[in-house]
């Protein structure tokens, strides 16, 4: 909200009070001024003039020589190359030694041999946005109404010698968004009474022609018709064009440049409509049919649909109600005959108009946070008097009105203990009191309690909490005593959840994966790429209204985000890729959703490329599923859960059947580690490519909140080495359960160091070598100890996997 200084001060008397002394005042009650600025770029020595004359420059076919007025006691010839200039114009006229911005100094001078005694100037040259003015003032020079006064300071004349405060509102403050609604709060802050604008009108004999009809009861609580007619639509008086500059808006002709005024002054959205193309002179406040058109005053064709709230007569509609005109009823300049509407529209209503339709207007801003439903009809004859006075239009007899319902006050009750227990301050009666009164708010005062009849232009207090902050606000927060809090503290900590998922985070980055951060949206063609974790028939969930294709299913698995960016690296260059992402997905049973589908939280990895590049101490590593194996066991190891098992599958979905296995911890299936399926490798135009994925909470329930540290041995080791012929279907896991079992606990580490199939082996077998290390914790081990674990480790093997020792 932009306020005009010399604006505001004809509500509230501001002379003790400059524009920078109330900006503070304003934040430091809670209504931040994030700016002030002068509307002065730096202009002085600049009058305004009367051009008498105006000739041709004898030497350029393009410069004037004008003989000016500027109240100076003598005429100036000043020379200028505005096309637009002519005799009986008036103009601001820089003299010589005035200022313009940029630090230009008008000097006498002469131009092709004709002397100039200073300058004839545009709206740019002053410093003005030509953005804000009349499109037949922003080129050439400035042209000034006829009743401007020769010699008077152009700077004062143009609303220049002002200063703008750019408020900086939350949402609540709508009464803010007002000229009347700011000049309360500045009372209140400064202990004055607000002086509103006189509303002056005289009706003619003439009865209002106007019917009103309100359909859509829900949408529309109030709707007030004003009838003009004789209206002559002009220029808007300077005055007028200044405030509205000031506020950023760019005046357009005296009826509409009302509308806006008053828009400003009491923060009601008002409507013109040009009386002569409304049928029957009759309104209809009604929901828009199912793909009604209308074309709005930006000549843009609209698309409506049932719930779009319209203003209308009995064959077409004529407004979007709350948003903007349309361009049938539109203000012109032969219109003469004028309907003014002053309504009220739900918040609710117009908002979700203006975002169906991609529209967003001062109106609607307002209309958006807050409109005062007691001021709908005060604004609208403020209106009518304002269009009677600048066009002289006769104002027919009464107000057509229909009226669902009132605006009723609010009424909240609040003690003085309530305010002292939330200030942490010992306020009495008589100081609270005053402040209510300052504030403009009805009370009645009982026992230390005050039951406040809240203004309807403050739609923020509905709250006894409400009435505290007002209280704290205007007793200024500077002066509320500092105190530390009191009562039991509790230290804070990271849930289970909260550190494992750090220690997962900070492990897979120290074996050289770089985090990544997804979308949790994906293709639908996309979300069954990989598998998941899930164990039921999970549904994907689909966006009402998705921003676009490519994002409109929320995940299931995070392989296929992961894959996506490796993809996305890939085609940047960038082939060597080894990434992890901590994310949710969300499953769902249900085609159509009842309920929310349940959120858990998975962590996945993915790896492709080289794993060591090739560099001059030896040939490249590729990436295979080894690596990724080892990833994942040495998280898990550094979660401390036991008992890991890694069995061979091939039906996961997405995934290569002979190169992928579910990783198990006792009967709790963790996970899986393995390679993605070619031909969702291809898909995604992909060289081999390995990932991993984890269901958090079951890492959270098994992982290990203590580590566990072995003393350093005091006695020495033995090592066996046993080399096994399998059948090649025996899995090393099943070698490794066998040895371990019958090794019991002298078994201090088992390493597979060695498989080989080929020559001297049976093509249906295998050679794997294991290495043994035994130790007794407390006593040197004998060699009848060591060949009877040894002996019982060979039996144990033939007996349940059929291996046999490689002569």
């Amino acid at each position: 909200m932009k306020v005009s200084y010399q604006w505001l001060a004809e509500y509230v008397d501001l002379s003790d009070c400059t524009p920078h002394e109330l900006a503070e005042k304003l934040t430091r009650s809670g209504v931040e001024v994030d700016a002030v600025e002068s509307r002065n770029a730096g202009v002085s020595g600049v009058v305004i003039g009367y051009v008498k004359e105006r000739t041709k420059h004898p030497d350029a076919d393009r410069l004037n020589v004008c003989i000016v007025d500027a109240g100076q006691g003598e005429d100036l010839q000043i020379v200028c190359g505005a096309p637009n200039v002519e005799k009986g114009q008036k103009v601001p006229v820089a003299l010589v030694g005035a200022k313009l911005p940029g630090g230009l100094t008008i000097k006498r001078s002469k131009l092709r041999g004709v002397e100039s005694q200073g300058m004839i100037c545009s709206a740019k040259e002053l410093g003005l946005n030509d953005k804000l003015l009349a499109k037949d003032q922003q080129e050439g020079i400035m042209v000034l109404p006829q009743e401007a006064e020769i010699g008077m300071d152009a700077v004062s004349y143009l609303g220049m010698d002002d200063y703008v405060l750019e408020l900086g509102l939350t949402p609540n403050r709508s009464d803010c968004l007002s000229m009347i609604g700011v000049a309360y709060e500045v009372a209140a802050i400064l202990g004055k009474e607000v002086m509103l604008p006189q509303i002056e009108l005289t009706e003619s004999d003439e009865p209002n022609p106007i019917q009103v009809k309100i359909e859509a009861t829900n949408e529309c609580s109030q709707y007030h018709g004003r009838h003009f007619t004789g209206a002559v639509i002009a220029s808007s008086p300077q005055w007028m064009k200044n405030r509205l500059m000031a506020a950023g808006i760019r005046p357009i002709n005296n009826v509409v440049d009302v509308t806006n005024y008053v828009l400003l002054e009491y923060g009601q959205p008002l409507h013109a409509f040009d009386a002569g193309q409304v049928a029957d002179r009759s309104i209809v406040v009604r929901l828009a049919k199912e793909g009604e058109t209308l074309v709005t005053l930006d000549d843009q064709e609209r698309k409506l649909d049932d719930q779009t709230l319209l203003i209308a007569d009995p064959t077409k509609g004529l407004a979007i109600a709350g948003v903007m005109g349309g361009a049938n009823s539109e203000i012109t300049g032969e219109t003469t005959e004028i309907i003014l509407e002053a309504a009220w529209f739900t918040p609710k209503t117009v908002r979700r108009t203006a975002r169906s339709l991609g529209m967003r207007t001062e109106g609607c801003v307002r209309w958006e946070k807050g409109v005062d439903q007691a001021r709908v009809r005060e604004a609208g004859e403020r209106a009518a008097a304002l269009i009677q006075q600048l066009s002289g239009a006769k104002i027919s007899k009464g107000i057509a009105s229909a009226v669902v319902t009132e605006a009723k006050p609010v009424t909240v009750t609040v003690s003085l203990a309530k305010i002292n227990q939330h200030l942490g301050t010992s306020l009495v009666a008589s100081e609270v009191s005053p402040i209510f009164d300052r504030l403009q708010f009805p009370y009645e005062a009982a026992n230390d309690s005050w039951t406040v009849t809240v203004p309807t232009r403050r739609g923020d207090i509905t709250l006894p909490e409400d009435l505290v902050e007002e209280v704290a606000r205007l007793y200024g927060y500077d002066n509320i005593p500092t105190s530390l809090p009191a009562g039991a503290t509790t230290q804070g900590s990271l849930t289970p959840e909260q550190k494992l998922r750090r220690t997962i985070r900070r492990h897979l980055i120290g074996v050289g994966l770089s985090e990544a951060i997804s979308y949790a949206l994906v293709h639908p063609d996309r979300v069954n790429d990989a598998a998941g974790l899930h164990e039921d028939d999970v549904k994907p969930v689909r966006l009402l209204m998705p921003m676009s294709e490519e994002r409109s299913v929320l995940r299931t698995s995070l392989i296929p985000s992961l894959l996506e960016t490796i993809a996305y690296n890939k085609n940047r260059q960038n082939h060597d890729i080894a990434i992890f992402e901590l994310g949710r997905v969300f499953l769902s049973t249900e085609e159509t959703l009842t309920r929310l589908p349940e959120e858990r939280l998975y962590v996945a990895g993915a790896v492709t490329g080289q794993w060591v590049p090739q560099n001059w101490m030896g040939a490249k590593q590729p990436v295979d599923f080894y690596q990724a194996k080892g990833i994942v066991e040495s998280l898990l190891t550094r979660l401390g859960i036991q008992n890991v098992q890694y069995r061979a599958v091939a039906n996961l979905t997405g995934m290569h059947p002979g190169r992928t296995a579910e990783v198990w911890a006792g009967e709790v299936r963790l996970g899986y580690v393995g390679q993605i399926h070619p031909a969702t490798e291809k898909a995604y135009d992909l060289s081999e490519t390995y990932v991993f994925q984890f269901d958090v909470a079951k890492l959270v329930e098994l992982s290990a909140s203590v580590g566990f540290y072995n003393p350093l041995p005091k006695f020495p080791a033995v090592t066996r080495d046993l080399a096994l012929v399998v059948d090649r279907a025996v899995p090393a896991g099943a070698l490794e359960a066998a040895i371990r079992e019958a090794a019991g606990e002298l078994l201090e580490s088992l390493t597979l160091f060695d498989v080989y199939t080929g020559e001297r082996i049976a093509a249906d077998k295998k050679s794997m070598a294991f290495a043994l290390v035994l130790r007794h914790a407390e006593r040197t081990l004998q060699d009848e100890e060591i060949q009877k674990v040894t002996a019982a480790v060979i039996e144990a093997l033939k007996t349940r996997t059929g291996a046999e020792l490689r002569m």
